[in-house]
């Protein structure tokens, strides 16, 4: 076969001279931050800051240069398995219980590294055209990557001072008022509920709001005398797959708040409900539900008899078919001043107008995820992460790497490295010496978690 080994060249990806370099390559996506407009990573020292974030000191020039990482943490939400002790994949996952051992796997949230794929994926997508592939796995990439061009929108929930009810007709009108003056912003106050939509010329016929069960926002908006059938809910939503929530076929299950969001273009009150087929990965874990045109929110309303109302207007050329709903484009109707318009117009139209009203924003979104890099096992490879602490070994904030001279990182000696049912990785165990260095007179706590499978 003209097919032979070189003996000599073998190498482990467990040995520590091939993972310094794979370290080495973590701690680079650490100090690096993703330029939109040169669409290229460039080093962190570069990355402009705003004049009024500067204003605000060190630690706020901090926070902004962290949440700009190629590398960064994050609150995921994972699949956490107590008796494997780790995070798994979705992949891992099956029915509910891990592939391995086929343990009890929960959904719960989890401070994770993460890698910021998603600053890539207008270049993955571009750059499959240079590709001599099948136009079929073309077709597979770019729906892997999922892009979508909207608009983001938020509806109004008040400052909480409601009792979780409704807010009132006159703080929606103070909120109108001060988002004239100051604009979108760039992050969504806890006054509202943030969503992604690929019809905002829909916005007219939205009649509920649906929230994931894994949403910040469950608490505050839940009102007491719905507080046991939500509490119940989200701990059966825990227990299943993305997966397994968004199969076509299965019956619609949710739960209402008790509370109400007012839609921005049009005053009118929504109620807020919470229902699994709304996934927090995706979008902004929040959407505005218009079952006259889409199918998963028409079957919604139907089981739980909420109003359906029609804005989009078949075109004269198609006729009406078996399907519930019209999704398609059409003509504007029951939507105000609007009515009339194609639905390209209405689009372009209500993108305007949510902008200069400082309620929404053109917006592109991706199916494309960050990639989540952290697992609780021991025989990973340490992360070459050291978080500062203060003299009583508490987290400061501050994160930097290893310096590059004292790569590799090599696991520490461990007489129980066994998992104990809780999301604390066994590398917390490790001996003082190792897991708090001192570099130039501060105290650094190293970072617990270890890389996956995936680095080496």
């Amino acid at each position: 076969l003209g097919f032979s080994y070189d003996w000599d060249r073998e190498l482990a990806t467990t040995d520590v001279e091939y993972f310094r370099w794979t370290q080495w390559i973590f701690l680079t996506l650490f100090d690096t931050w993703f330029d939109h407009e040169q669409q290229r990573g460039r080093p962190i020292a570069e990355l402009p800051i705003p004049h009024e974030v500067a204003m605000q000191g060190n630690s706020a020039v901090r926070q902004y240069q962290d949440e700009h990482r190629l590398a960064y943490q994050s609150d995921a939400l994972v699949n956490w398995c107590p008796a494997l002790g780790t995070v798994l994949a979705n992949e891992e996952v099956i029915d509910g219980k891990s592939e391995r051992g086929s343990h009890p796997v929960v959904r719960m949230p989890l401070r994770q590294w993460m890698l910021r794929i998603t600053a890539y994926a207008d270049r993955l997508e571009r750059d499959l055209e240079g590709l001599t592939w099948s136009e079929s796995i073309k077709t597979m990439q770019r729906e892997w990557i999922g892009r979508s061009t909207g608009a983001e929108v938020d509806f109004f929930i008040g400052s909480g001072d409601n009792g979780g009810s409704a807010p009132t007709a006159e703080a929606f009108a103070a909120w109108q008022q001060q988002r004239s003056a100051s604009g979108f912003p760039r992050k969504p106050d806890s006054d509202v509920l943030r969503i992604y939509t690929t019809r905002p010329d829909t916005l007219f016929g939205a009649t509920y709001m649906v929230i994931a069960p894994e949403h910040p926002a469950v608490s505050r908006l839940t009102t007491p005398e719905q507080q046991a059938a939500v509490q119940a809910y989200c701990e059966q939503a825990a227990s299943k797959s993305d997966r397994d929530r968004m199969e076509e076929k299965k019956d619609k299950t949710g739960v209402f708040t008790g509370s109400y969001a007012i839609n921005p273009i049009n005053g009118e009150q929504v109620p807020v409900w919470i229902a699994d087929y709304v996934l927090i990965s995706y979008g902004t874990g929040a959407i505005m539900a218009v079952p006259a045109h889409d199918t998963r929110d028409w079957e919604f309303a139907k089981q739980f008899d909420i109003p359906v109302i029609e804005v989009v207007a078949r075109p004269d050329s198609e006729a009406a078919d078996d399907e519930p709903c019209f999704t398609g484009n059409g003509t504007a109707i029951n939507s105000g001043t609007y009515n009339g318009l194609s639905t390209p117009e209405f689009k372009q139209r209500i993108a305007a107008d949510l902008a200069t009203a400082g309620t929404g924003r053109q917006a592109v979104n991706y199916k494309l995820r960050d990639w989540l890099f952290s697992r609780q096992r021991f025989w990973g490879e340490p992360f070459p992460i050291l978080h500062e602490v203060d003299a009583d070994g508490q987290p400061t904030g501050a994160i930097r790497g290893v310096p590059e001279s004292q790569l590799p990182v090599d696991l520490p000696h461990l007489d129980d490295y066994k998992p104990h049912g809780r999301p604390e990785p066994p590398l917390a165990k490790a001996p003082d010496e190792w897991l708090y260095p001192v570099i130039d007179g501060i105290r650094y706590r190293r970072e617990t978690n270890t890389m996956p499978q995936w680095a080496g």
